[in-house]
């Protein structure tokens, strides 16, 4: 055996890997190698669990983003999602519980179902943009994105809503069940539900198979254009109840929340192994991915990296990220 087939041999299963999950558990172990050299706090149990908390709001945003990438677009308006979910809703809140004041949990579920119902008009508008007039989905939820924002800051003036209901943020923002926070139990639910959705339902196999090859979908009669409409309604409705919680958490309604989210979301999903052609992803491994992303965030902080430096660092790993995605592209369809 020559030495070729030996160094080919030895590298063989790193690159089964690579081709299966994608850059993410090389990401991960280079992480965690870094961040606990540089800080004894990283690997303690309670910064752990202070991730997995901080992680609910970027893993459910992930979601809904890797729903949108698997169906051959993506969306940059998801935090525009987020930012007139909580004006909205904090707003209908406010005002509900001046009618109702003794119903106060009416005026928190109304005030939840219109911030749901602003979101669901971005998706729709998105969706329809997309598969019916053929926008790019960059221009398309680029546009959106912005005018969202503009709407957002127009509601409020600038200033955050404030006088929410009490109960609203005690429960969702920092409540707990059996001492795991209500924002956890919302996202494992969601995670479960993502997962049916995906590998269970006929609308899940149906973005897969619009992301993997548009035109063979449509040959086979699926509904391309409304399976494309409904990846963007459901990517803003995740956002939407992301939305919700940050507004829980914050307690009060604000137009910047969100900001940065979209390139995070991206950003997680394409170290997990989610393909920016369309139709590869899995679940799973994006709730991993969104993890590894507060993850560093969290080592980064811990090692007290100034914030303007964190976002040159992420910036630097969704490049890398896409890079490696192309790596992994030719590889998948050279066979090796």
């Amino acid at each position: 055996m020559t030495t070729e087939a030996k160094e080919t041999g030895a590298f063989d299963p790193i690159r089964k890997t690579f081709i299966k999950v994608g850059v993410l558990p090389f990401f991960l172990v280079g992480a965690l190698i870094i961040f606990t050299a540089l800080s004894d706090k990283f690997l303690s149990v309670q910064n752990l669990v202070n991730v997995a908390r901080q992680s609910v709001y970027l893993v459910l945003v992930s979601m809904g983003q890797m729903l949108v990438l698997i169906s051959g677009g993506f969306d940059l308006s998801v935090g525009t999602s987020i930012a007139l979910t909580s004006v909205v809703s904090a707003l209908g809140m406010v005002w509900l519980a001046g009618i109702f004041p003794d119903a106060i949990w009416l005026a928190i579920t109304l005030g939840a179902f219109m911030g749901f119902a602003a979101a669901i008009t971005v998706g729709l508008i998105n969706g329809v943009g997309v598969a019916y007039f053929d926008v790019s989905p960059f221009i398309m939820t680029l546009g959106v994105s912005s005018v969202g924002a503009g709407l957002a800051l127009f509601l409020t003036g600038g200033v955050p809503v404030s006088n929410l209901p009490f109960a609203f943020g005690d429960t969702f923002g920092f409540g707990r069940l059996f001492g795991v926070p209500i924002p956890v139990i919302i996202a494992v639910i969601c995670i479960v539900v993502m997962w049916l959705f995906m590998s269970r339902t006929r609308l899940g196999t149906q973005v897969y198979a619009v992301g993997g090859n548009i035109k063979a979908a449509h040959l086979s009669a699926i509904n391309t254009k409304r399976t494309l409409m409904m990846a963007y309604v459901i990517c803003a409705l995740i956002a939407s109840l992301t939305g919700l919680l940050l507004t829980a958490r914050v307690e009060s309604g604000e137009a910047n929340l969100g900001s940065t989210i979209a390139l995070e979301s991206i950003a997680a999903c394409v170290i997990a192994g989610v393909s920016l052609r369309g139709g590869i992803g899995r679940v799973e491994n994006v709730v991993l991915g969104a993890f590894f992303i507060v993850l560093v965030q969290n080592g980064m902080n811990l090692a007290q990296v100034s914030s303007y430096m964190q976002m040159v660092l992420l910036g630097a790993l969704l490049i890398l990220a896409v890079i490696f995605d192309q790596m992994r592209y030719r590889m998948i369809l050279s066979g090796n």
